[in-house]
């Protein structure tokens, strides 16, 4: 099995991660271990009329070919379609019986998440329970016999959607799929769970979910040794995307355990099992409720301070304080031993903005305005606080804050909107900086982002200082988009491998340095065309 691995990876069994996979060879940083493609994969609801079914292009609406029985999914081209027939002539009449039996004309699909596992299942019963892939799902982690309360409800739901959607009527109907008991069921649901990727695109927006026995085989760490990426740089029309890269973000050694984590913040959920910006209380309880069991990685178990859960000194000395708790309110500085005063007004701050953050996120395509007026309102009471850019939950409303104002551009753009744009996007990176490692696909594109920004054209540059620092104006604003777009691609290079030359987001922002490059030289040379233009002023 799990035939897509080179010779240099092994499967072990570990008393402290379970089965895994380690290197018995060096692998360099920005390296592609593995690539595989998914063996099931479904585009999100929201996300069917603009990107393909099958290969996960993004086309719009105009450009691709809708199924003219189920009219759910799209295709780019009479090629995908015709690939995706296997498995969607089983989809197609799901999805039509599913549209009849809707209470409603604009009634939503099923799930990513059901689609997904009723690919999943429709694939494994075409190739029968001894193919080796459908040997490999079976052999995925369950969960069945430990799962806890809170998981009850969700399991729950997706077994009656999943029933209802295949259209099984009586227990004889699950044998086709090897299942000869609802534990069968409940097992596989369970495996899907906790095994379940998201197919994302070149800038890690989620874009379906996806199931990969072999790259479940990566525990989990939340300090993480590789991700995994879909950066999409293949021009061989031969290769089928989506495809899954497992990138090494940091040299590994010899009988070094390969480790993944979660890769995005709150508004993008992302790969394999957990949200690495998060406090280790709130990674550890979401670890436990979902996938049942305690982290050990270093990140989770050492003493140090955290600078997820952490306050700028009170003096203002550079250094930073424990966030204080109920159960321990005394707090320093550990550089200067300050004693943090505050500490109720701090605790109001974090419990106002958690629920801000919780609220914002789920208003911010429905409310957009609204949303982006909570994060106006709530960033200043953390900051005033003494939280810095790299504590939750001011990282997620920073991320959060930008997001919302870079897809609010106001046409025409302003000084003021584009500043601010700049101004967030550069707390975001500063807080992301504390937190990842040179070469972080988050942090990577977080400084991609932040260099696009400075490059865009002022609509009103600043003829003079104005007691403005940052952002600067003119050539130095320039000069810093370049300088920052450097350091993004030689980030990018790592986190999307350098094989892929940082993915579609490390070209693209190849393509702008050397634009600012003759940008900033037609500059400079227009600044001395001028001074020799201009007569000396006699004394």
């Amino acid at each position: 099995m799990y035939s897509e691995l080179p010779d240099f990876i092994e499967i072990r069994q570990s008393e402290e991660t379970g089965r895994g996979i380690w290197t018995q060879s060096p692998i360099r940083a920005g390296s592609a271990i593995f690539v595989t493609k998914p063996y099931a994969a479904a585009s999100s609801s929201s996300k069917l009329t603009s990107y393909c079914s099958y290969c996960f292009e993004q086309t719009g609406m105009n450009g691709l070919r809708r199924c003219t029985k189920c009219r759910v999914t799209h295709y780019c081209d009479f090629n995908c379609q015709t690939n995706d027939w296997a498995i969607h002539k089983h989809e197609c009449a799901s999805l039509q019986n599913w549209s009849k039996a809707a209470p409603s004309s604009d009634y939503p699909p099923p799930s990513d998440a059901i689609r997904c596992l009723s690919r999943m299942l429709w694939k494994m019963r075409k190739q029968g329970p001894y193919a080796r892939q459908t040997r490999e799902i079976a052999s995925m982690q369950s969960h069945r016999s430990s799962l806890k309360p809170s998981a009850y409800e969700s399991h729950t739901y997706l077994a009656h959607s999943l029933v209802q959607y295949l259209g099984l009527s009586s227990p004889g109907d699950m044998e086709q799929y090897s299942l000869s008991s609802a534990a069968d069921l409940v097992d596989t649901i369970s495996r899907f769970v906790t095994n379940t990727f998201t197919v994302t695109d070149p800038t890690l927006i989620p874009l379906g979910a996806a199931v990969s026995p072999v790259v479940a085989l990566i525990n989990h760490s939340c300090d993480p040794n590789a991700v995994v990426v879909f950066p999409r740089v293949s021009t061989d029309p031969k290769v089928q995307e989506p495809l899954m890269q497992v990138i090494a973000i940091r040299d590994i050694y010899p009988g070094e355990e390969l480790c993944s984590c979660y890769i995005f913040l709150q508004a993008f959920v992302l790969t394999s099992y957990i949200d690495a910006t998060l406090p280790t209380n709130l990674r550890q309880q979401a670890l436990n409720e979902t996938y049942n069991f305690e982290c050990n990685c270093h990140l989770c178990t050492s003493t140090g301070l955290d600078p997820r859960a952490s306050l700028n000194c009170p003096k203002n000395c550079g250094g930073s304080c424990p966030l204080p708790s109920d159960e321990h309110a005394l707090v320093r500085c550990s550089k200067c031993k300050s004693v943090v005063r505050s500490v109720d007004a701090a605790l109001d701050a974090l419990r106002v903005g958690q629920e801000g953050l919780d609220k914002a996120n789920n208003l911010q395509f429905e409310d957009p305005g609204k949303s982006i007026r909570l994060t106006t309102n709530l960033i200043p009471i953390l900051t005033s606080a003494g939280f810095p850019p790299s504590a939750h939950p001011l990282l997620g409303l920073t991320r959060l804050h930008q997001q919302l104002l870079t897809s609010s551009f106001p046409n025409p753009l302003t000084q003021e909107h584009l500043d601010e744009t700049i101004h967030t996007a550069t707390t975001n990176v500063a807080g992301l900086t504390a937190l990842f490692r040179e070469g972080h696909p988050v942090l990577a594109l977080a400084l991609a982002e932040l260099g696009k920004l400075l490059a865009v054209d002022e609509p009103s540059p600043r003829t003079t200082n104005k007691s403005v620092i940052y952002p600067p104006s003119g050539l130095p604003r320039l000069k810093l988009a370049y300088e920052t777009l450097l350091r993004a691609r030689k980030m990018l290079l790592i986190g999307f491998g350098v094989t892929n030359e940082g993915g579609q987001v490390g070209k693209e922002v190849r393509e702008m340095i050397v634009a600012l490059e003759k940008e900033i030289g037609v500059f400079r040379q227009g600044i001395k065309n001028v001074l020799e233009d201009t007569p000396k002023l006699k004394a």
